[in-house]
């Protein structure tokens, strides 16, 4: 072999490298729901799964768990503590932040910095002006990154200034592993969460109406663009009304879903997925699983009177125990047939006055040995301390009736 001929060579393998090291530096870090759009043929029919099978599916997710909207409780988990990159799920944190420090009918002028950002985009154009709520079904549906960063410079001056509110509220909802270093979720050092965090934080955005509408969506016209959700699960999965897909090299696939049948709403999460297919089926799995395990079940009511107190020196001699709130959470049918409740009280007696909502102890509801529910105890009403006048009277009214008798 010649000289020229050894250095085509090495020439054309180095020319190999420098492409391989393109694609992987392109799709790994700036991948974001790069390939959200394609069209995905029958990712599972659209009939309910039937089964009662009691046992918890096998997934493929790195992470993963539901729970419940309403209670909180977890129906599933898999890792769900584990800290994780959590790509595009991001934006949900993105847009409560939004809306909450926000005007929705905002004019934000796009930035030369958010119209040149990679990944999934809605195509802002640098000195385009759109309303905030705009880019937000720009952000939640079409997952665009200029969006994200068009908003984060609206509300918090810089994207660094933005990342400092998000790690603001994520301390204020208590989520202690988490943290955010972008409003848009590219792969960054130390940008995580957890499949749990995610699923409370969610619970909480859900609650937002304005929040609720956006990421149930599935399509939407703005400024003469058409929108459809990234989000395989609406449209295709029984009762699905949100909320984020997300994707990275290092994330994988991800998938939060919000689904409400038989008056429960679920919330999923699953992580590092490999494909689009493998999140949807997934979410089916964990999905299906809890709506067919648990039924919604009223443990308590907020003006049940659980039971009473003595009052001592009061103008009356007990006072009423009501729950602090009512208690409606998911049960399998084992659990409901199991469920015990335990009162515990702090006092025996309560020296007037005693105020109302004073907490006086808590009720406990276990099954199988296992704390399903808790709930502090309050007095329902005042009871006032008894007067000298008051004492009269009671004096009084035994010689009334004493007189009576005779």
């Amino acid at each position: 072999m010649g000289l020229f001929e050894k250095l085509l060579n090495k020439k054309n393998i180095a020319l190999v490298i420098c492409l391989i090291l393109i694609v992987s530096f392109s799709t790994g870090i700036f991948a974001d729901d790069f390939n959200e759009d394609y069209p995905l043929k029958e990712i599972f029919s659209i009939e309910t799964s039937v089964s009662t099978d009691l046992k918890p599916p096998k997934i493929e997710a790195g992470a993963a768990i539901v729970m419940d909207m309403k209670s909180g409780r977890v129906l599933y988990e898999k890792n769900a503590h584990a800290r994780k990159a959590i790509a595009s799920t991001t934006k949900i944190m993105t847009a409560i932040v939004a809306l909450e420090r926000g005007n929705l009918e905002d004019k934000v002028k796009v930035s030369k910095r958010a119209a040149n950002i990679g990944g999934s985009t809605i195509n802002l154009k640098e000195g385009e002006e759109w309303t905030l709520k705009e880019l937000l079904y720009g952000l939640m549906l079409r997952s665009g990154n200029d969006a994200a960063i068009a908003i984060a410079e609206h509300i918090g001056g810089s994207v660094e200034g933005f990342a400092a509110l998000m790690n603001e509220k994520a301390r204020e909802l208590g989520l202690k592993n988490t943290q955010f270093k972008t409003p848009h979720g590219l792969d960054t050092p130390g940008h995580y969460s957890t499949a749990y965090e995610l699923a409370q934080l969610t619970r909480y955005a859900l609650n937002n109406p304005i929040f609720s509408q956006i990421v149930g969506t599935q399509n939407i016209s703005v400024k003469g663009r058409s929108f459809y959700t990234t989000n395989e699960m609406l449209g295709a999965y029984p009762g699905a009304d949100g909320v984020k897909t997300g994707y990275t090299g290092q994330a994988g696939r991800c998938l939060v879903t919000s689904a409400t049948r038989n008056n429960m709403r679920l919330i999923s999460v699953v992580l590092n997925c490999s494909s689009r297919t493998v999140r949807a089926k997934n979410s089916r799995a964990i999905l299906d699983y809890a709506f067919n395990n648990y039924r919604l079940t009223k443990l308590l009511d907020e003006s049940d009177n659980i039971t009473e107190i003595q009052v001592s020196k009061g103008k009356a001699e007990n006072v009423s125990v009501v729950p602090e709130k009512g208690i409606e959470m998911p049960l399998t049918e084992e659990e409901k047939s199991k469920m015990e409740m335990n009162v515990c009280l702090y006092y025996d007696k309560l020296n007037a006055p005693v105020l109302s909502d004073f907490e006086v102890g808590y009720v406990e509801f276990t099954a199988n040995g296992n704390t399903i529910a808790k709930v502090a105890l309050k007095t329902g009403k005042s009871v006032e301390k008894k007067r000298i006048i008051d004492y009269y009277r009671d004096i009084v009214g035994i010689w009334y009736r004493l007189m009576k008798l005779k």
